[in-house]
């Protein structure tokens, strides 16, 4: 009877430990541990990350991380991390954050407009782990713009703009890889027709729709821009685009960021590749990276007989366009007395 009791007691007792051990278990594992207000948050984890960077990573995050590294090596997960981006979620357990790091969440990289391809990889890089020299040394691999018929003057005509999936940690040479597919896809039989009967090479087409699209935001008026800039070519003459001076102002002064809302009679002398006041045909590359509306347009001409155009003043964000120097110099000596009368230096 005695030896009944024992056993009884000690049965109460082992079962009593393992409902506590239990208990605890659960609230290790399944009780929330986080410890942020949003309803959800994204973590970076970069390639290499030790166990201790993780914990640098996540101790903002959680209440407790002695817990969740508890859980950690439970599960020898400190052996498997992963590289790359995460959703974090308000009022996740341990459990559920183990399980969170283990599915790679793919950014959405986007960009648009950028100038140069110093500013489109800063542009990239800041929403993937490559850096910005890494990035740069890829796209201007000599090999590589050779094989594709690239210059480091013209390589930014193949980043078509767009919206784009990632993982976070991917490589440059990815990127690399997955740019120059959506530039072949891009260009299909339909536009590399278009741009032959043009006279024009796919990276030429870009080039004039960049100054297309910095000469007029109106898209609906982009056709008839390329089609004054494809009769000036035709003739023979300078294409005199004032946007070119502007990036030459900008390329010579390394000033990318200032704002310029006026061209001068003297800065049409500045002695750049890019300025077509001083040099004949397209410049060298690109003046920006443009949107698919301008390239298009330039693909798409309008057909008039107009080679001159000047901002209108009646019609904002609009041209005037003429067929002769005469009617052209009307119109440029009415919008410079708008510019002087509202004091735009």
């Amino acid at each position: 009877m005695k030896l009944k009791n024992l056993v009884s007691i000690l049965l109460v007792i082992v079962m009593s430990g393992l409902l506590i051990y239990g208990y605890k278990l659960y609230n290790k594992t399944f009780v929330s541990n986080t410890s942020f207000n949003e309803r959800e948050v994204y973590i970076t984890i970069p390639t290499n990350s030790t166990h201790e960077d993780i914990k640098k990573i996540l101790t903002p995050y959680v209440k407790d991380f002695d817990q969740l590294d508890a859980v950690f090596q439970q599960v020898s997960f400190e052996q498997s991390y992963i590289p790359g981006r995460f959703l974090l979620k308000k009022g996740m357990s341990n459990y559920d954050l183990i399980q969170a790091l283990k599915y790679n969440v793919p950014v959405k990289l986007t960009f648009n407009n950028q100038e140069t391809i110093e500013k489109l990889v800063s542009r990239i890089s800041f929403q993937i782990e490559p850096d910005s020299i890494a990035l740069m040394n890829v796209f201007l691999e000599p090999e590589f713009l050779e094989e594709n018929n690239f210059t480091k003057e013209d390589v930014l005509s193949m980043f078509i703009p767009n919206t784009y999936e990632f993982y976070w940690n991917t490589t440059p040479l990815k990127v690399r890889n997955q740019m120059h597919k959506e530039y072949t896809r891009f260009w299909n039989e339909e536009r590399r027709t278009k741009a032959e009967k043009l006279g024009l090479t796919p990276t030429e087409v870009i080039t004039l729709a960049s100054i297309v699209q910095k000469e007029t935001a109106k898209v609906d008026e982009r056709p008839k821009v390329a089609g004054a800039y494809l009769n000036r070519l035709e003739k023979g003459m300078l294409l005199q685009a004032d946007p070119t001076v502007v990036y030459s102002k900008k390329l010579l002064s390394n000033d990318f960021d200032q704002i310029i809302k006026r061209v001068y009679l003297k800065d049409l002398k500045l002695d750049s590749p890019y300025n077509t006041y001083m040099y004949k045909d397209l410049p060298p590359g690109p003046i920006a990276m443009p949107d698919i509306s301008s390239v298009d347009a330039v693909l798409n001409p309008e057909k008039h007989n107009y080679i001159f155009f000047c901002a209108s003043v009646e019609r904002m964000g609009y041209h005037e366009f003429a067929e002769n120097l005469a009617q052209h110099n009307v119109n440029r000596d009415k919008y410079s007395a708008w510019l002087d009368k509202n004091n735009i230096q």
